[in-house]
């Protein structure tokens, strides 16, 4: 019998790569999208075409209900995004309060459900700086309660605990993965704009990867 697992999918590369990584593992996989109240749905749609052209179960989950109580993060708020490298101060706005240990909690129930034995999420070392829930601290201390919150042990698995944004690129790439398929942007317009932290990242890792982002940009990047 398949193995069934869990994949936290936001629509962004990071979770692509983790999306395809398990498929190609072998995997029978459930995908996870949570609309918790950021400020647009683009990497929304963008999960929800991936997982239609893969055959992949998905279900997107709304949350928004939780916004009301999350309102210092600039991604669910009037706050305005910052601009710049994740490295800065400033993108420490961009920190949505327990975000992943609530995404991660309702993921772990809904693999007891259905019988899965793992969740799957896209945690990496060049978010350790400014987000304390994708630290290895914090994945470890996960881990050890999904082993006992529930009849089940339920394992949390996260790829490139211990890489960055530039290792899990060169990862897709070598499996032949089309990027244009992943939204990464902070900002939901029709191109992604090229200057906020995430979108900086992203393109660091293309360069630094010899590659070109197929992405389209506001800005000539």
């Amino acid at each position: 019998m398949t193995e069934k697992a869990v994949v936290i999918y936001s629509g962004g590369m990071d979770s692509f790569t983790i999306l395809n990584k398990a498929k190609q593992e072998g995997y029978e996989l459930y995908a996870l999208t949570f609309d918790y109240g950021q400020k647009h749905k683009k990497e929304i749609e963008y999960a929800s075409r991936v997982c239609a052209e893969l055959g992949i179960d998905h279900r997107i989950i709304d949350i928004t209900a939780i916004n009301q109580l999350l309102q210092s993060s600039s991604l669910t708020s009037e706050k305005d995004i910052p601009e710049g490298h994740y490295a800065d101060d400033n993108m420490k706005s961009t920190m949505v309060p327990n975000r992943n240990m609530i995404l991660l909690s309702l993921a772990i129930g809904y693999a007891v459900d259905i019988g899965a034995s793992k969740v799957f999420y896209g945690a990496h070392s060049g978010d350790h700086a400014i987000y304390p829930d994708c630290r290895p601290e914090f994945v470890e201390a996960m881990n050890a309660v999904s082993q006992i919150a529930n009849y089940e042990p339920i394992e949390i698995v996260t790829p490139y605990l211990k890489g960055d944004k530039i290792s899990i690129l060169a990862d897709g790439l070598a499996m032949g993965l089309d990027y244009g398929k992943s939204w990464t942007c902070y900002n939901g317009r029709e191109k992604a704009c090229g200057k906020c932290g995430s979108c900086d990242e992203r393109l660091e890792a293309f360069r630094l990867n010899n590659a070109k982002d197929p992405l389209a940009y506001e800005t000539d990047v």
